[in-house]
């Protein structure tokens, strides 16, 4: 099967520059397709001063990482898809170790081992994990020596195209970042297809020099994380009972953030609510494709 990279890029010039010859000497003959999402530094210059042999698509309008995989996948020639974060560069025999899921038809996508250094401590993550508490989903990082996953991180990991495909691809309501890659990878597991984790598959990450903290500010971010754990819920959970516990909480998490002054909540849950019509039409498609529940894709994925 043919394989597609896409690499989501904004004002990452230096980022492509650095990691860019690791990604082409460690997916040979793949295709490589750049997504600039309307950079305004150098970015699509130093792809066609040093990188002729990659694809870029140029954009003229910044609008976020779900629709920029978007438009790479519509592009991409390939029939699996491996999505890759501009700060990140993969070891060797990243491929070799992924394939071989995809002989079974029903794997819609794997996850690959994050190595990565915070405050000289070696971090490992790639396999996520969740659990709704209090009227929300939470997720976190799972142990890595299990090969199930709640999500596949959008940054590092194999898609199959035909899947994705079907399941609309990353829902741009999600823009300009966050929860993107964790409600696809839900969508595809209540849709009856396999998300799954490979530690031997191995990428190495510098989010500290990513582009969402080097040019939005904390409160921006925490604006819009908050905004699509709020969206993720009225989007896909189904359940009843997790509804109830949704509507009898959100209440609570109000006044809790009142009081404590925590602004990006309430502004998070304002910017849901002006989405609401466009939210209420995606639920409807979203459970036309379910065939699982939210128990079932909850429970069972242990640590």
């Amino acid at each position: 099967m043919k394989i597609s990279v896409i690499i989501p890029n904004f004002n990452g010039a230096n980022l492509l520059k650095q990691n860019l010859p690791k990604v082409l000497s460690s997916v040979e003959d793949s295709e490589i397709i750049v997504v600039d999402d309307a950079s305004t530094d150098n970015s699509v210059n130093i792809l066609h001063q040093y990188f002729p042999q990659v694809k870029i698509i140029a954009k003229d309008k910044t609008e976020g990482f779900s629709s920029s995989v978007n438009d790479g996948v519509r592009k991409a020639s390939g029939d699996l898809i491996v999505l890759l974060n501009s700060d990140v560069w993969p070891n060797e025999n990243l491929l070799k170790f992924l394939k071989p899921y995809f002989q079974d038809p029903l794997v819609f996508a794997v996850g690959c081992l994050q190595k990565s250094m915070n405050r000289e401590q070696l971090n490992k993550q790639g396999r996520g994990i969740g659990q709704f508490k209090e009227g929300f989903m939470l997720h976190g990082p799972g142990k890595y020596n299990k090969t199930n996953t709640l999500w596949v991180f959008g940054g590092a990991g194999m898609y199959r195209k035909k899947i994705w495909n079907e399941l609309g691809g990353m829902d741009p309501i999600y823009n300009p970042f966050y929860w993107e890659d964790i409600d696809i990878s839900y969508r595809a597991i209540k849709a009856g297809f396999k998300v799954l984790f490979e530690p031997k598959s191995i990428v190495n990450h510098e989010q500290s020099t990513g582009s969402i903290r080097s040019f939005y500010s904390p409160d921006f971010i925490k604006t819009i994380a908050y905004r699509n754990q709020i969206l993720f819920v009225w989007l896909n959970i189904t359940d009843s009972m997790l509804v109830l516990k949704h509507i009898i909480y959100l209440p609570i998490h109000i006044l809790r953030a009142f009081f404590a002054r925590n602004f990006p909540f309430l502004d998070g849950l304002l910017k849901a609510l002006i989405k609401l019509p466009k939210v209420l039409r995606k639920r409807q498609l979203n459970k036309k494709l379910n065939q699982r529940t939210d128990r079932e894709v909850l429970f069972g994925l242990g640590e």
